[in-house]
């Protein structure tokens, strides 16, 4: 099969196995930027299956581009509660907000100028101009990624191959129709070109690959053996004055978890803490007590180990944060590691 041939049997494919989903606009209907662009920013180290529900809810919620940027970046960080790389959701915002104020409200086409906007990497300025204004512009995620690997028998591995593989998918990229060439090429990766167990029987493009005639596809792309992930330690301060309401302060706006509700806490370090060492760094005085049992987190870069201590505090004391009351802590937005906290403070018993 000549490479030319393959986005018009790739289109051909896609046609009539498209996935459906509630951001992608149906056959012959153009697609929403606003829609494109956020289901884009939830999708990135997200599951399809976990991002459903919640676009379903933003959407509901703030239905437009300008809706979303009058809210307040609490209550977009509460809606994301759960997702995740927090840092998207700040982005989020910031980016609508900064198409309201420099575009009118509405996304360039461009997407050198949608790159230039907050949160807006190469694969998604690539992703909108495509899928939502039909540029022919080439993102490449993992699947493109994978399906370019196998299609070429491109052996070095990820991530020094990923230039190559972006130049290979660019050179397929059709002038026809490349917003649905670009969702076709990561339907067929998430469908048909899996990680394992590829369904090469079904691929539109088995003639025509590399990968497969050598018998080699399924070990395709290769990688570089990864470092194991460090592992920090701290301690969390689980205060609660006499009216059971329970102290949270807010994370700076900038670094991991920025501008979320936290339960305070040490510094996060490889060293682990003593008990005296921790207390000496308490939001306020207390009578701390240390409770059984660790509460463990898994970030992108590390893994996290959190000590709970528990203090009653006496009536009248000030902290810096915010004293909420445990009905209310739902509402807080809390990230995943500071809802395993409260659980576990919650939950656990003081050491005699």
């Amino acid at each position: 099969m000549d490479l030319c041939e393959l986005p018009e049997r790739l289109l051909a494919w896609y046609d009539g196995h498209r996935r459906k989903f509630p951001w992608r606009a149906p056959p012959g209907e153009r697609a929403d930027p606003y829609r494109v662009w956020l289901s884009e920013i939830m999708l990135q180290q997200t599951t399809v299956a976990t991002v459903a529900g919640y676009f379903g809810r933003f959407t509901a919620r703030w239905p437009d581009l300008a809706a979303l940027a009058a809210a307040s970046l609490d209550e977009v960080l509460h809606a994301w509660q759960g997702l995740g790389y927090y840092a998207r959701a700040r982005n989020l915002h910031a980016c609508a907000r900064a198409v309201v104020e420099r575009h009118g409200g509405a996304f360039p086409a461009d997407e050198a100028a949608l790159a230039d906007l907050p949160g807006i990497g190469a694969y998604t300025a690539a992703a909108v101009a495509a899928i939502a204004f039909d540029r022919a512009a080439t993102p490449v995620d993992g699947n493109v990624e994978r399906v370019m690997a196998r299609l070429f028998a491109v052996a070095e591995p990820l991530p020094d191959a990923k230039p190559a593989l972006r130049r290979l998918a660019q050179s397929l990229t059709p002038a026809e129709r490349p917003g649905d060439y670009a969702q076709a090429v990561m339907d067929l990766g998430a469908t048909l070109c899996t990680p394992r167990r590829p369904k090469c029987i079904l691929c539109p493009w088995r003639e025509a690959c590399r990968g497969h005639a050598a018998g080699i596809a399924e070990s395709l792309p290769a990688r570089r053996a990864r470092a194991p992930k460090p592992l920090r330690r701290g301690v969390a301060f689980w205060a609660v004055k006499p009216d059971g309401a329970v102290l949270l302060r807010k994370r700076p706006e900038k670094g991991l978890l920025g501008g979320m509700m936290e339960v305070p806490s040490t510094l996060w370090r490889e060293a682990p803490w003593s008990e005296a060492e921790a207390i000496a760094a308490a939001p306020l005085p207390a009578k701390w007590q240390l409770l059984p049992g660790t509460v463990r987190h898994t970030f992108t870069h590390f893994h996290l180990e959190l000590a709970v201590l528990a203090g009653a505090v006496k009536k009248g004391i000030g902290a810096h944060g915010k004293w909420v009351a445990p009905e209310d802590l739902a509402a807080e937005a809390l990230p995943t590691v500071m809802k395993k906290v409260v659980a576990h403070a919650r939950g656990g018993k003081r050491r005699r």
